[in-house]
């Protein structure tokens, strides 16, 4: 995939005016204290896995409208608390997959809380999910998640998504083995788009680990890339085209830029400059809408895949220095 979108050195400084509805702030306050009358009655399952050095726990909470969500707990095994927590949320159309998958954080000394996003999981051979979507959209939708009830922000499948996330936070800070004042949101692609709406709707997230997210400037990424997600848009609008207008208005609520420019924690962003899935111009534009302290790692000739394994020790690295300084 050769280089597509802006150069590297306009996206430095590319800072698009964001459309974010006037009712935003009260839409998200009005949906987080609707979901919180639930009681999140979190139930943390020993798992059966001979791991010498971790303990893995089988996570149940309640999410949005009382909706079970699935996770995996893990923590170096024979801690005694308070650790660090990374909240780890997963990329497209991924489950949790299994507790193997996880052990990095627990590796380096932290708590891990690995967040199911409900209603995917069930088409990724590698990471098998168990929660599902009880909801759906009342209106038609193009395959796949992204115009579930698209269009209106009250039905639309990401509002569940995101509260989910924020209410896992609120879990894994009263698990006794936690400390609530580290912990942190992190994720890729969908995750990371996660991670940056998580981080943009709670003051009390220390720190984000956002890598080429998804879910952030829509409208740019879908004039610009022709890959899914973003595409199952686009074949929406093509068939129902009169919605455009609603459709942009319903993703206004959901943008990644609006997020960011809530968030104040210190963040490690990174990007692929290669990636037509999550453009970079989509990454910079969050990125350089954060408030807080940041820092973004580019991989020139990446595609959507960033950094792998190098952006992993990028984040242990960060972690370690964030929360020794």
């Amino acid at each position: 995939m050769p280089l597509f979108d802006l150069p590297l050195e306009r996206l430095r400084d590319y800072r698009p005016e964001r459309d974010e509805p006037a009712d935003f702030a009260d839409f998200w306050a009005r949906t987080l204290r609707e979901a919180r009358a639930f009681p999140a009655d979190p139930v943390y399952t020993p798992y059966d896995l001979p791991l010498t050095g971790v303990e893995v726990f089988d996570v149940q909470f309640s999410g949005w409208g009382g909706d079970r969500i699935n996770g995996w707990f893990i923590v170096p095994r024979g801690a005694d608390g308070p650790l660090p927590c990374v909240m780890h949320y997963i990329g497209y159309s991924g489950g949790r997959g299994f507790p193997h998958d996880h052990l990095l954080w627990p590796n380096a000394g932290y708590a891990v809380f690995v967040v199911e996003t409900r209603g995917q999981g069930g088409a990724s051979v590698g990471s098998p999910g168990a929660t599902p979507d009880p909801r759906g959209g009342a209106s038609a939708q193009a395959p796949g998640m992204m115009t579930r009830g698209i269009l209106d922000p009250d039905d639309y499948y990401y509002r569940r998504v995101f509260t989910d996330a924020v209410r896992a936070v609120d879990v894994a800070i009263d698990h006794p083995l936690v400390d609530g004042a580290r912990v942190v949101a992190s994720g890729g692609s969908q995750g990371g788009g996660i991670a940056q709406a998580v981080t943009g709707l709670r003051d009390d997230v220390a720190g984000a680990l956002i890598d080429v997210p998804f879910l952030t400037h829509f409208r740019r990424a879908l004039e610009i890339t022709g890959r899914d997600p973003y595409q199952e848009v686009v074949r929406y609008l093509a068939s129902l085209r009169g919605n455009a207008d609603q459709v942009f208005r319903t993703l206004s609520y959901f943008d990644g830029l609006n997020f960011a420019a809530r968030g104040n924690a210190p963040v490690l962003y990174s990007v692929a400059l290669m990636d037509d899935v999550c453009p970079p111009s989509t990454v910079f534009a969050a990125y350089n809408h954060w408030q807080g302290s940041k820092e973004i790692t580019v991989w020139p000739w990446n595609q959507h895949e960033g950094g792998g394994g190098f952006q992993r020790e990028e984040q242990v690295r960060y972690l370690s220095k964030l929360f020794t300084s």
